[in-house]
């Protein structure tokens, strides 16, 4: 039976976005609709057709398959589709088949584009690119790059002491970076010249090899002005060179950042590296809900969120790490302290546990292995669990033995799980490749991180289990209106963020890093570095990006509207706590994460 003028315009009136729209822009609109019946099994459109406009479900059932038949989405009464083929190129991303007998009513892509331009609303909610947040003018959004000054002053390191302190005095500068061409070999401030010299009646006429600081603490241009704050506050430093592929670009001081504030993590850090027990950390990090519902209010994209709740943890650690050494004197071989896990990939939130592990000197012994090494990591790990940060359930620990071990045996294992990838092979890689060094000596790392991901992607068989693995976590995507909530127990009909939500896109990120050999271990980090080193389409990474970033910010808003309630943070969410915009968009940023993942499954690195 045909719908008459009324039945569409009280239809469309009942929609997001044209329930925003005037009466009178609506009775506009109705006469360009065009209603149209499909019985079921009709195929409303194909792959790669030029698509007619917009369908919206008036009644029936439509299910929606990507380029491999992998099916995507199931949609209902008042669902939109055909917007991404649309706003991208005009063509089809995907098959729409009516599930059952089914009408729809077709906004004429001519149409579309002019209400898109002429209503704000409307754009909005068929712009699918995540929205930049607001930033601030503080250190929390400023990349370093916007703060150093470039093209340091610089001198070699033969350079007599008088020599480098009336350089400082002409350009009127408190430090001087001492290079070997282009390259960074030191660092020497008036702190130096007054402790080192004055104060010892050093001759002036010596090098200023003499009384530099050597392998100076370094950033790079992409970082964040907190990074500067928090190093300058825990390493009690007032000068940081800015280094990019080996060359000396810039330099940051405490005089640079004076036009500058940052949020309240900073004052964190300084407390943290300043505390002389768990104990008095803890009271330190039990404000860290704050700081996330802070952060999250502020406007902050959640990279910026997580990276420094992240930092916080991270300070914690090496705050550790120095009481243990304090406690059990020097270690008797060098070692690295890792972590691994969300805080590996700095992306902490309110709720996380601890993972991490200990790469020693290939010189340590037995004993050293199982009593000062045991030692420490019983130290930190306890320290951390004081802290909040509790033990993993799965003994991903630098306690566990497996995991506290000289490089050598870390090599063994790599090569293990490369070459015989079960199960468990395909769980430990998957958490191994996530590593980020926090404290000790870094050179125990490089070399490992690096020959393990040329092996890795030479081995297809190894990197195909890896794919499998991947696949493992799923977008929540099913029938009640786009959503697959859990049915049972206690978070039952809610939305599982973290693994459904997230943790696919994080898979998604590990697997792109892995193909392309990219030392990247943030998920953001990798998606970019994975476009730009072509393992990833243009198109489907953008697409990415924009779904990773709404499921993320959306995860973290979740968290802070918890902590406002006085509830412990998790990571569980009820769909009927968004609005129809909000579930909208949420549902389209998991279809384009199963469509990432069905291309990934069929041996393609993003749909185009």
């Amino acid at each position: 039976m045909p719908l008459s003028p009324d039945q569409i315009e009280r239809f469309l009136k009942s929609v997001h976005p044209y329930d925003s729209l005037s009466g009178e822009k609506v009775k506009e609109l109705v006469p360009n609709i065009v209603p149209s019946s499909f019985a079921k099994g009709d195929v409303i459109y194909d792959l790669n057709t030029e698509l007619d406009g917009l369908y919206v479900i008036y009644e029936g059932d439509v299910e929606v398959r990507d380029e491999n038949s992998v099916l995507i989405s199931h949609l209902h009464l008042r669902n939109s589709f055909g917007e991404r083929g649309l706003m991208r190129n005009g063509r089809a991303v995907t098959r729409a088949v009516a599930e059952s007998d089914t009408t729809l009513l077709l906004l004429p892509k001519d149409v579309f584009w002019a209400l898109n331009k002429s209503d704000e609303a409307v754009r909005r909610f068929f712009d699918r690119s995540r929205q930049q947040k607001t930033e601030t003018n503080d250190l929390s959004t400023v990349t370093v790059d916007n703060l150093m000054a470039p093209n340091p002053i610089t001198c070699p390191a033969d350079t007599t002491i008088q020599s480098a302190a009336e350089m400082m005095g002409e350009h009127r500068i408190s430090s001087l970076c001492i290079t070997d061409q282009d390259r960074l070999t030191g660092i020497l401030t008036t702190r130096d010249l007054t402790h080192k010299v004055v104060a010892k009646a050093r001759d002036i006429s010596g090098p200023v090899a003499d009384v530099m600081v050597t392998k100076p603490i370094t950033l790079s241009p992409s970082s964040i002005g907190s990074d500067v704050l928090h190093l300058m506050m825990e390493k009690r430093i007032g000068h940081i060179p800015i280094v990019e592929a080996g060359k000396l670009v810039g330099i940051v001081t405490q005089t640079d950042l004076t036009r500058f504030q940052t949020v309240s993590s900073a004052e964190l850090v300084r407390e943290i590296a300043m505390a002389s027990s768990a104990g008095e950390m803890k009271e330190i990090t039990a404000r860290i809900p704050k700081l996330l519902v802070q952060l999250v209010g502020s406007g902050l994209s959640h990279q910026i969120v997580t990276r420094l709740i992240t930092d916080v943890a991270d300070t914690v650690t090496r705050r550790l790490l120095t009481l243990a050494e304090d406690k059990l004197g020097s270690p008797p071989v060098p070692y690295l302290w890792l972590a691994c896990g969300s805080q590996g990939r700095q992306e902490q939130t309110g709720v996380s546990d601890q993972d991490n592990c200990l790469i020693l000197s290939d010189d340590v012994t037995d004993t050293d292995r199982d009593g000062y090494f045991a030692q420490l990591a019983k130290f930190v790990c306890d320290g951390l669990d004081t802290c909040g940060y509790v033990y993993c359930p799965g003994d991903m620990m630098a306690t566990n033995p497996r995991w506290c071990q000289p490089v050598s045996v870390w090599k063994k294992y790599f090569v293990g799980w490369i070459n015989k990838p079960d199960p468990e092979a395909q769980m430990l890689a998957s958490v191994m490749f996530d590593l980020r060094p926090i404290g000790g000596d870094d050179t125990l790392f490089d070399g490992l991180q690096k020959a393990t991901l040329e092996m890795a992607e030479k081995n297809s068989i190894f990197v195909a289990h890896m794919v499998s693995n991947s696949l493992k976590h799923t977008p929540p995507l099913g029938l009640l209106r786009g959503f697959a909530t859990i049915r049972s127990g206690e978070h039952k009909n809610q939305l599982d963020m973290k693994h459904n939500g997230v943790v696919p896109v994080v898979d998604l990120g590990r697997i792109y890093a892995l193909q392309g050999k990219l030392s990247e271990v943030n998920t953001r980090a990798r998606l970019e570095a994975a476009q730009r080193a072509g393992v990833l389409s243009g198109s489907g990474g953008s697409d990415l990006l924009d779904a990773y970033d709404l499921i993320a910010d959306t995860r973290l808003e979740h968290q802070a509207a918890q902590i406002r309630q006085g509830q412990a943070p998790d990571n569980f969410l009820s769909p009927s706590d968004l609005s129809d915009f909000e579930r909208s968009h949420l549902r389209d940023a998991f279809v384009v994460v199963k469509s990432m993942q069905s291309s990934i499954g069929h041996g393609r690195g993003a749909f185009s």
